[in-house]
């Protein structure tokens, strides 16, 4: 309760169980220095020396990448939130909020898409002349100003609908989509009108984009699309500012007479020679845009395709902002991320249920947690670059006042220097100030930067998600999307190491907090090793591992049976199935023996000045065909990539090990001991079946999802050229 009579605005508990899950932990401990003290003391005289030592050093890596993954299970937390308190303290004295929402490319990410988020965070149950909401278009698209001014108009009418029947999901797509007609008659009434207005606004849309411009007699209805008469192409353009809907205005009000939020379109301006520092450059212009037009104290970030799923989520985190007792310390409020189009087993692992439903929740309690990019409410003056003090205190009050004697194009033109190419020159912008450049993982660094600075973040994982986005739906898009994280996070930790930045500024278990997704991209060189050494030792009849039925083997025996069963229960405790979660190790082994190699290389590549960063953007739609297989959760090829066929090689160097070893065993020929080969006849059989999905793909599908003929010969090529090299 705190001190005396104080009723704080959201409480925190400690997980139960733990001393169970630290025994369990301490055992597994021991499991792994028996093994390290088996690879140390039966070191073979004479043979494969480097194969041994090098099963050692990839046993070692996975100790210390299991370490740090303890940060994140030693004392998870977990929050909740009081929001009748804020309203009955806080009603009218609530701070506006900015909301940041980014797209970059109208044919990977669809305006209709685009429009939707807008949507769902302009009708959040809360009072609408507090909010201003930013749409950034770093594709520069006069059809993304089309679709936003179209949704601006049909705000008039979805944002009091929601409110009057109180609707959920706020985003109109997906609530038609997932709402039947309601039975009552005045109801069914308004909820066929908008259903209506929404359909005849996405065919307006659609139209639009099909033919690839918008008519002059749309461009006639807004003095916007006259900036296009200027625009060269998307990189290559002035900055463009427009307020759409000023909630200043009297005249901005929707359908029941109520004031509108502001609604602000943003393309910055890109010159060829000037760097635009992908998405950290395009929020960063939208926090000084904002400044000069609403200034809200608080800022929300969200990705273009994650709508709002709670129309409640600004109250949940203005609790901990506002909170009396420790809100003046808290920088950011961090939700998960989480994807509405999963399929029934998640066949590409994109749930992330361990990530939010346990890691960030234990990296919560050591004053974290990571800020993920998207889904994030941030105090402005943290982000702008402020340090934290005990003396300092919000002043929630500021924001529009000031600015009702400026009409909106003086806004506007104002707003436009701001969004220069030349604004950042000689400045702390991206360095101090604002979001941080030079990395793919911006928004990771970032949050880093302002828990250095001494600020706290939170983490609410609220039974309603407060956002939903869209999941990749082919294995190409999860690996592509997993090696630009990868690639980020070990530009992280080549640069910002967390053990080092965080040194004496943030606690230890928030430093391996940080540990465990830096390295990613480093555990594919002992993965690939354990992944084709010991196959390929198999068939060789060489032997890695104690004898099956000899006391060494039951440490290998222990830890490999007591991880999984953890990571089961912990599984089926999240809500996972049984095959779900066969398919997220599945996809573990995949991203890091393919994705997580090549983010290697890139590194290796830009760090040694051979390339340069380039951020890859993930698609949000996908062909009727990939959409039913998806459903069916038969995994997407379909195309050639070097990740495809260093999973298809993998996959067949297994299974021809697996084959041959069994039928120099079954023929009499010479295997040495059999028993001694037993470890690896498991670990060869369990990769073989974990790969099954490869195997259709390459032999027994004849649909478009398959992987291609040239992959197949090219995989089975270098596989039986690996198992010819000789071992001794």
């Amino acid at each position: 309760m705190g001190r005396e009579g104080y009723a704080p605005l959201f409480e925190t508990k400690e997980a139960k169980g733990r001393i169970a899950y630290k025994m369990y932990a301490i055992s597994v401990f021991m499991g792994v220095c028996m093994i390290w003290m088996y690879r140390a003391t039966h070191v073979p005289e004479k043979g494969l020396r480097w194969a041994w030592f090098g099963m050692f050093g990839a046993e070692i890596w996975f100790v210390i990448d299991w370490i740090f993954s303890q940060s994140a299970r030693w004392r998870p937390v977990y929050r909740s939130t009081f929001k009748e308190r804020l309203s009955h303290r806080y009603e009218d004295e609530l701070p506006g909020v900015d909301i940041f929402v980014c797209t970059a490319d109208p044919t990977i990410e669809p305006p209709t898409l685009v429009i939707n988020t807008v949507l769902s965070v302009m009708a959040y149950d809360y009072p609408q002349e507090k909010l201003s909401i930013y749409l950034s278009d770093d594709g520069g698209s006069d059809l993304t100003l089309y679709a936003l001014l179209e949704a601006s108009r049909f705000s008039k009418h979805w944002i009091p609908f929601c409110k009057k029947f109180k609707v959920e999901p706020r985003s109109p797509a997906v609530y038609f989509a997932t709402t039947s007609e309601p039975h009552d008659t005045q109801r069914t009434k308004e909820w066929l009108s908008t259903k209506k207005l929404y359909e005849e606004m996405v065919n307006r849309i659609g139209t639009a984009v099909k033919l690839g411009r918008i008519s002059g007699e749309i461009r006639a209805e807004h003095k916007g699309f006259t900036e296009w008469q200027s625009v060269v192409n998307s990189h290559n353009h002035q900055a463009i500012i427009q307020i759409l809907i000023d909630g200043r205005d009297p005249d901005a009000v929707d359908a029941e007479g109520s004031t509108l939020p502001t609604l602000v379109y943003m393309a910055r301006e890109k010159r060829p020679q000037h760097p635009h520092n992908f998405k950290a450059g395009a929020l960063n212009a939208l926090i000084r845009v904002s400044s000069v037009i609403s200034n809200r104290p608080i800022i929300l970030t969200v990705d273009c395709d994650m709508y709002s799923n709670n129309a409640e989520s600004v109250r949940d985190a203005l609790c901990f902002f506002m909170d009396e007792e420790k809100g003046r310390e808290i920088a950011y409020v961090q939700f998960p991320q989480s994807f509405h189009n999963l399929s029934k087993n998640d066949i590409y692992g994109n749930s992330y249920k361990a990530i939010n439903g346990m890691e960030f929740h234990g990296i919560d309690g050591y004053g974290g947690p990571i800020y993920v990019g998207t889904g994030c409410f941030f105090r402005r003056e943290s982000l702008c670059g402020k340090k934290y003090s005990e003396e300092y205190k919000e002043e929630w009050k500021k924001g529009m006042e000031g600015r009702a004697k400026r009409n909106a194009m003086e806004l506007e033109d104002r707003a436009k220097g701001l969004a220069s190419c030349t604004c950042e020159e000689n400045t702390q912008w991206g360095k101090e100030m604002g979001v941080k450049y030079g990395c793919l993982a911006e928004d990771v660094i970032t949050g880093m930067a302002i828990q250095c600075r001494g600020w706290k973040s939170m983490y609410l994982n609220p039974t309603r998600k407060a956002f939903l986005g869209v999941a990749p739906t082919t294995l190409l898009q999860s690996l592509v999307q997993h090696k630009r994280w990868a690639e980020g996070h070990l530009q992280i930790f080549t640069k910002h190491c967390s053990f080092i930045k965080g040194n004496g500024k943030i606690k230890l278990g928030l430093q391996m907090g940080y540990a465990i997704y830096n390295v990613w991209a480093l555990s594919a060189f002992p993965i690939l090793f354990y992944v084709v050494v010991p196959s390929l030792s198999l068939l060789n009849g060489i032997s890695l591992f104690p004898k099956i039925l000899r006391p060494w083997s039951i440490p290998f025996a222990y830890v490999t049976v007591a991880k999984h069963t953890y990571s089961l229960v912990e599984g089926l405790w999240l809500g996972d199935t049984v095959e779900s979660w066969w398919n997220q190790q599945r996809i573990w082994l995949y991203r890091r023996t393919s994705a997580y190699f090549f983010a290697d290389i890139d590194v290796a590549l830009k760090l040694s000045g051979l390339a340069k960063s380039a951020f890859a953007i993930t698609a949000k739609e996908t062909d009727d065909e990939v959409a039913k297989r998806y459903e069916q959760e038969i995994m997407e090829f379909g195309s050639t990539s070097p990740m495809f066929t260093i999973l298809a090689t993998l996959a067949m160097l297994n299974l021809f090990c697996l084959i041959g070893a069994i039928k120099r065993v079954a023929m009499g020929d010479e295997m040495g001991d059999v028993e001694a080969l037993m470890l690896q006849f498991v670990l060869c059989g369990v990769l073989v079946i974990i790969n099954w999905p490869i195997y259709q793909g390459l032999f027994l599908r004849k649909d478009m999802g398959r992987l291609p003929t040239s992959v197949a010969f090219t995989s089975i090529g270098l596989a039986v050229l690996a198992c010819l090299i000789p071992m001794h």
